[in-house]
């Protein structure tokens, strides 16, 4: 019975005391918003046939399902042309902040906004990559996914630099920024925009409720205890999106590859035929026609396609057997890009995929991406000397590596002004 308590005890403290797979939220916020940020500029030539006034999706259609379904869109706000243009473009905008890690808290919240009004506006427009983006979306809300790999984490180190020196760091930015959005939160719901259904709503005025707690608590408390417990809770509300994204991909592993169980064609081994030789799906006929050559290279391409799908979920206990799998369904995805021209649902599932990838990995990945941007830079790339490492460094990584020094850098120092929550 003792040793279940401590395992229960360890369990709990490790939940509540960090934010598991910082690397893999932030790669997770990386690819989502560059993919949505690729995409947006991709098709900005033809937005106003996806997403505006002059798509097949008329605005009265769109009113009567929204008026259905109570999906959230800004778009239906306003019929005008230049309200629009202005969407589209914070779209971009909000895409690109969350992408660079600026005030992640906020701009991952915009992020959704963007995502789920234009998505909504034109429900049929999109694809499988969409519906995956459009949950994501709402998951990162929820995530500290600006611990490494951004502007707020290089901001926290800085902060915590001058709090060593003894200085005082004060956020104007966050406050006004706060402040600004409130203002336009306040006038969209006196207004009635907000009449839908009231989750979008909820979420956003409880995250604009959190962050004024957050930031009174870190400058007027007496005491570390109340910002140690918003700590704990944010951690755990983390921890908790962090698993519902990691189920959300095996659902969607586990429910494709069962459904093509089913298909006669995928159990016939032809299926993968069909599609390479769709108008529609072949930006390349020559090779899609060297793929479909052989008839084995097919069979075993449309029945590896069904067990690694099939077998993923199960394989997450063993972490050698699952980041074969894992390498072989980002590989499918890389291939699915360029034969069937399907660039932007393969940047999707990628995103999506790396929430698994060993911290390791990641942490490599990030020291060579360091290393060249350093040489890049005008006398560049000299020897870099590792900082000393912390004693009370904590396992935070996904797969169980060490990883607390994003952690340590954010954590407000005695007596001393609030970190940037990420």
């Amino acid at each position: 019975m003792n040793r279940f308590s401590l395992a229960v005890s360890r369990a709990i403290a490790r939940v509540a005391d960090s934010a598991l797979g910082p690397h893999q939220t932030a790669v997770i916020r990386i690819g989502f918003s560059l993919t949505w940020l690729l995409f947006l500029l991709r098709e900005y030539p033809h937005r106003h046939e996806l997403y505006g006034p002059d798509g097949p999706w008329s605005r009265d259609l769109a009113d009567q399902l929204v008026g259905t379904n109570g999906a959230f869109t800004a778009l239906l706000w306003t019929d005008g042309r230049g309200w629009f243009e202005a969407v589209y473009a914070l779209a971009v905008l909000w895409s690109f902040l969350l992408l660079l890690g600026w005030r992640t808290r906020t701009t991952s919240v915009l992020f959704m906004v963007g995502v789920l009004t234009l998505q909504n506006r034109s429900v049929f427009m999109g694809d499988g990559g969409d519906n995956v983006l459009h949950l994501m979306s709402i998951y990162l809300v929820f995530t500290r996914c600006g611990r490494v790999w951004s502007l707020d984490a290089r901001r926290a180190r800085r902060e915590a630099a001058a709090r060593a020196r003894g200085e005082r760091p004060r956020d104007r930015v966050g406050p006004a920024l706060w402040g600004v959005l409130g203002f336009l939160l306040l006038v969209a719901t006196l207004a009635g925009r907000m009449d839908g259904d009231r989750f979008v709503p909820v979420l956003l005025w409880t995250v604009w409720t959190a962050q004024a707690l957050w930031w009174l608590v870190g400058r007027r408390a007496g005491t570390g205890q109340p910002r140690i417990l918003l700590d704990v809770v944010a951690n755990i509300v983390h921890n908790g999106a962090l698993l519902v994204i990691m189920a959300e991909v095996c659902l969607i592993y586990a429910t494709a590859g069962w459904y093509k169980v089913q298909g006669s064609r995928w159990q016939d081994g032809t299926a993968v035929h069909y599609p390479l030789h769709l108008e529609y799906f072949s930006p390349w006929p020559g090779l899609a026609d060297l793929l479909s050559a052989s008839g084995t290279l097919v069979m075993v391409v449309t029945y590896g396609t069904v067990a690694v799908q099939v077998a993923f979920p199960f394989t997450l206990f063993n972490r050698r057997v699952k980041n074969v799998l894992l390498a072989l369904m980002m590989t499918e995805h890389a291939v699915i890009a360029v034969v069937l021209g399907l660039p932007f649902f393969s940047l999707a599932m990628l995103a999506a995929d790396a929430v698994f990838l060993p911290t390791s990995f990641l942490r490599r990945l990030g020291a060579l991406a360091a290393r060249a941007r350093d040489r890049l830079r005008p006398g560049g790339g000299g020897p870099s000397v590792p900082g000393p490492r912390r004693p009370d460094s904590r396992t935070d990584g996904a797969d169980g590596t060490r990883d607390g020094g994003a952690e340590a850098e954010s954590a407000p120092a005695p007596g001393g002004a609030p970190a940037p929550r990420t």
